[in-house]
């Protein structure tokens, strides 16, 4: 599990996209539950909202204390050990973002396999990503990080200490903005190609067409937003807001 670790730490931004659309592509988006469309729009909606609840854990971790996750040379890596912020809440908060994200996704596909074989493939490789992080910790920093485990999760989320773990803590949006664009804008990207997938196996009705092209504006717009804020990362405008911790 240590080596499968190292190996998803370093190449992850490669292989989870290409795993996720090998997923997708190997069988449609379901159009009903149990030949219920009423079903199928509950599903869709609470697919949804873990996807909603998985970005806005990944923003208030990074709004509050931003930790660089690329290692060094895409090798496990840390100067400190970061225990505040959402970082005393939960030891992997990033992680079970991340997590809720990508269930979320499988959910909104609805196919049965995607469900279960994503849900259980992501969590071990991330299982085994934290395997890799833990030994490396633990080696650095002894003590410290073993006292850290015992009283934080490291999947859950200890909420009692939120305030005590962000105290004197201001949030930051313009680093939420500038460190987490990318992953905001895959997942709604990925979202409007699967609903524009779900259309185009389930019918041509001239509806389906017009919602077809409401989709695609959308997408559209993602892809120019997501540009945009690019140019303005790269001018330099988030640079004061965004320094790493």
């Amino acid at each position: 599990m240590l080596k499968i670790g190292t190996f998803f730490f370093k190449y992850r931004n490669q292989a989870f996209p290409l795993i996720i659309a090998a997923l997708f592509i190997s069988t449609p988006p379901t159009t009903t539950v149990l030949g219920s469309e009423a079903l199928e729009a509950w599903k869709n909606s609470l697919a949804l909202l873990v996807i909603l609840i998985g970005l806005l854990l990944r923003a208030t971790v990074i709004g509050y204390a931003y930790i660089k996750r690329g290692g060094l040379n895409k090798r496990v890596y840390a100067n400190d050990l970061v225990t505040e912020g959402m970082f005393g809440v939960c030891r992997n908060p990033l992680y079970v973002g991340n997590m809720l994200v990508y269930s979320g996704l499988f959910l909104f596909h609805g196919s049965p396999m995607v469900v279960v074989v994503g849900c259980l493939l992501f969590a071990f490789i991330y299982q085994c990503i934290i395997y890799a992080e833990e030994e490396f910790l633990a080696n650095k920093f002894g003590e410290g990080y073993s006292a850290y485990c015992r009283d934080v999760p490291r999947w859950g989320l200890k909420l009692s200490a939120f305030s005590s773990s962000t105290e004197g803590m201001a949030f930051n949006w313009k680093r939420v903005i500038a460190k987490d664009y990318s992953t905001m804008s895959s997942t709604l990207i990925a979202v409007l190609v699967t609903e524009f997938y779900r259309v185009a196996a389930d019918s041509v009705a001239d509806q389906d067409s017009s919602y077809a092209i409401v989709l695609a504006a959308l997408l559209g717009i993602v892809v120019a937003l997501t540009g945009l804020v690019s140019s303005l990362k790269k001018r330099g405008v988030f640079d004061k807001m965004t320094t790493a911790h």
